[in-house]
């Protein structure tokens, strides 16, 4: 009976399910592409503070993310896209024939097939911060019908994957455009060369302060990137789900590249920390098919035809080249006719999550566990935190190598010996924990200066772990931190300000020595030689003395006989110590007569000539000496500047306009509450009409920070805007 019972039951079961698999359930309801977008946008609130800045509110990270990226295309929509069509390698289509080099080494490391494939094969967090990167923009579009994007109508999930590293471009930028055309094209393509005497160096500086030097007890962290002016906006970006990060994002990104959450910090600098390699490769004809050598074999070279888009006048054109690999990377160049390939790190699924984690660590532990993904290869790391850690971290993708070879040349590429052989552990790299000196510093300079007396040494690595030259902003960190104590924020802004050049101390002394030791001085420069004479190197608007020394270090660095093989600080040193005397005469008159020729007086105050100038929202920015600009206090980075301010005489203009270097600046405090101040060249917004494009300028002048509104009572009371997506 129960087995008649039982299978009775499952008949009666299974006539049922048939019934009811033969009724095809009523379809979903049709939800459109704007409806599925303004419902997401419900889960996001944006509170602008009495700065612009966005303080980003979601149910999730995702949440965060979109609203996040919307409120970055509000503040400047034109520069998020133009990093996406520079990054994916469509510059062409907007720029024309000239960008066709730019877009191929953009292709040449990465396709869109291979972006497409790896946010598909990403886990799904990764997924969903990269779908709601393309929600956010889409909706920022379909809610500004006014906005008409120069090329990208929309965005797709899989455009973070040519985006992952902290900077645009990141490793990318470091392989030659001009190679790649030489190879792949017209060897007479134009490009323009950069004025050497002039270029900014670009990097960033980094401190990281334990309690024991702090008036409260607590670490702090200075994050002080030097960057394209207007390059990087502020955010704060929290959800339900632990994230609450604020500082600085590059246009486009879906994390806080340099900032900080409730428990610690992190500061990039640029690093020259080996981390690409270049192989000769030698290259078999067999008929059509090419070969290369490869431990004795002949193997086979992989061509791919990669056709690029390009605008000519008002029309479309298209040109293929075939592109060739082996199995170090794709060749990029010839060296003496001798093909070169290029390796680099390219693990954007990697990099991509291992950015956003950091934003989320609580303490050193996770932080340290997050480096152990070793995919941020470009750049070296400051640290400080809430239990009172300061750490540093030189590179963190560093392949391991034969050290007998010398890799800061391209090596034999068909041998095994030179390939990489893993990568290594963060265990393995320069780092430093809690020295005890109580400082870290790192200014795009030697890490073997990083802690003073408790800095690492440079005997008990390999050479390529830190080819990084000692430059004069490092020497004049190490110099302002030494026997510093009683730090507060204030305090550490102005140290992080100090006026001091210590690249025109040696400059300046060698050209009064010169002078001197003269048997016919020229009478001409006697008044000028004396303002430099009483001139302690420091500098103010009011100083004629950096006037006179800025135009004889940019004229010197132009005329002067350099010697081969010497770092830009060994140069200097050589200029003010080995030079010909005459030589450095000569040169100071040719620039004392070029400051009287441009400002019809060689006693031209600095401020008269050094400005700061924001008239459009243009990413090239114009200049006009007719028009109002700010006097500005600060100096190039390559003098030794920790506040640095490169500037530049723009199409035959006079007077010098800052584009490049102090751009975010922040000064943070970790204790049982986060305290910080920070500070944006300019403003946040990239739109001339709003009242945020340029309200920091006179506070930049000034070096006059702002606090951050960090927590959420905070932020309301300095609430001028709140309101979710597509509703302002």
């Amino acid at each position: 009976m129960t087995l008649s019972f039982n299978l009775k039951s499952v008949v009666v079961v299974a006539l049922i399910f048939l019934v009811s698999a033969c009724v095809s359930p009523p379809p979903p309801p049709f939800v459109s592409e704007i409806d599925r977008l303004t419902a997401r946008a419900e889960q996001v609130e944006i509170i602008r503070d009495d700065f612009g800045v966005p303080h980003i509110y979601g149910k999730t990270d995702a949440d965060a993310v979109f609203g996040l990226l919307y409120a970055q295309a509000e503040d400047d929509f034109k520069r998020v896209e133009r990093n996406y069509i520079w990054a994916i390698g469509r510059l062409a289509e907007v720029e024309g024939e000239k960008a066709l080099y730019s877009d191929l080494r953009a292709r040449l490391f990465m396709s869109v097939e291979q972006a497409k494939l790896d946010y598909q094969n990403s886990p799904t967090a990764l997924k969903d911060l990269c779908d709601a990167f393309a929600d956010g923009l889409n909706y920022y579009l379909a809610t500004h019908p006014n906005v008409k994007p120069a090329l990208l109508k929309k965005f797709e999930p899989w455009m973070p994957m040519f985006f992952s590293e902290g900077s645009i471009g990141g490793d990318i930028e470091q392989i030659s455009e001009k190679g790649v055309a030489a190879f792949y094209g017209d060897k007479a393509v134009h490009q323009d060369t950069p004025d050497l005497a002039m270029v900014e160096p670009s990097g960033s500086n980094g401190f990281a302060i334990s309690g024991k030097l702090t008036k409260s007890g607590d670490a702090m962290l200075l994050i002080n990137p030097h960057t394209s002016f207007y390059f990087r906006p502020e955010v704060h970006v929290v959800s339900e789900e632990g994230l609450n990060a604020y500082g600085a994002v590059t246009w486009g990104q879906i994390f806080v590249y340099q900032g900080f959450n409730q428990k610690n910090g992190w500061m990039h600098t640029s690093t020259r920390v080996d981390f690409m390699d270049e192989y000769l490769e030698t290259i078999i004809e067999r008929g059509e098919d090419l070969y290369y050598l490869y431990e004795g074999e002949e193997l086979q070279v992989d061509t791919v035809n990669i056709t690029l888009k390009y605008r000519d006048a008002d029309t479309y054109k298209f040109k293929t080249f075939p592109t060739f690999s082996t199995h170090h990377g794709p060749v990029t160049h010839m060296v003496d006719g001798q093909w070169v390939t290029t390796r680099i790190n390219w693990d954007p699924v990697n990099a991509l999550q291992q950015s956003f984690i950091r934003t989320k660590t609580a303490n050193h532990d996770e932080f340290r566990n997050m480096m152990d993904m070793r995919t941020n290869s470009s750049n070296n790391t400051v640290y400080a935190d809430a239990d009172g850690n300061i750490a540093y971290y030189h590179g963190n993708f560093i392949p391991k190598r034969d050290p007998k070879f010398d890799y800061s040349q391209p090596v034999n590429g068909s041998i095994k010996k030179t390939d990489w052989n893993g990568l290594h552990t963060v265990d393995e790299t320069i780092s430093i924990l809690n020295p005890a000196n109580g400082w870290i510093q790192n200014a795009n300079s030697t890490p073997f200066t990083a802690a003073g007396e408790f800095s690492p040494k440079a005997e008990d690595y390999p050479t390529y772990m830190a080819p990084d030259p000692e430059n004069f902003r490092g020497i004049h960190a190490v110099h302002i931190l030494k026997g510093q104590s009683d730090f507060t924020l204030d305090k550490l802004i102005e140290v992080a300000y100090d006026p001091y050049l210590p690249g025109f101390k040696t400059l300046v002394s060698g050209l009064i020595g010169a002078y001197d030791k003269s048997r016919k001085p020229l009478r001409a420069l006697a008044e000028p030689i004396n303002v430099l004479r009483q001139w302690d190197h420091r500098v103010s608007i009011d100083s004629v003395a950096m006037s006179l020394a800025h135009y004889y270090g940019v004229q010197y660095l132009a005329e002067g006989t350099r010697p081969e093989g010497k770092s830009f600080m060994q140069t200097i040193e050589h200029f003010g110590n080995d030079s010909l005397r005459s030589e450095r005469l000569t040169i100071f008159d040719l620039a004392v007569q070029k400051l009287t020729a441009d400002f019809g007086q060689w006693d031209t105050p600095w401020g008269d000539i050094n400005r700061l100038q924001r008239l459009t929202g243009d990413i090239d920015l114009p200049v006009d000496d007719t028009k109002p600009s700010i006097p500005i206090g600060m100096a190039s980075g390559r003098w030794g500047a920790l506040a640095a301010f490169g500037a530049q005489s723009v199409n035959g203009s006079k007077k010098l306009y800052g584009y490049r270097g102090n751009s975010f600046v922040a000064v943070v405090e970790f204790g049982d509450k986060v305290k910080a101040k920070s500070l944006l060249a300019g403003g946040q917004s990239g739109d001339p009409t709003s009242q945020h494009f340029y309200d920091q300028a006179q506070r930049y002048a000034q070096g006059k920070f702002k606090d951050v509104a960090y927590y959420k009572e905070d932020v309301l009371k300095r609430a001028v805007e709140r309101y979710q997506p597509g509703k302002r």
